[in-house]
């Protein structure tokens, strides 16, 4: 699975989990850009995300996240 198909799942993801059809990320998206992605939401989309891949994420991994991509090179890291 290559990045972009990454990026379209996880797209679906955030869909679902802020329940926003308009919601559209790149890999340089951040909380800030997307309205409604706040402290709860994040756990939320990480759990959502660890599910969907069926993987785990470090609590140490998902302090350093600075964006989508960020959290997509993790998940290909696994």
């Amino acid at each position: 699975m290559d990045k972009a198909e990454i990026l379209q799942q996880i797209n679906g993801i955030f869909i679902d989990v802020l329940d926003d059809d308009g919601v559209i990320i790149s890999e340089a998206t951040t909380a800030s850009d997307v309205d409604g992605w706040d402290s709860l939401t994040h756990i939320q989309l990480v759990v959502a995300v660890e599910k969907h891949f069926k993987c785990r994420f470090t609590s140490k991994e998902i302090q350093n996240w600075n964006n989508v991509g960020e959290m997509i090179a993790s998940i290909v890291g696994k």
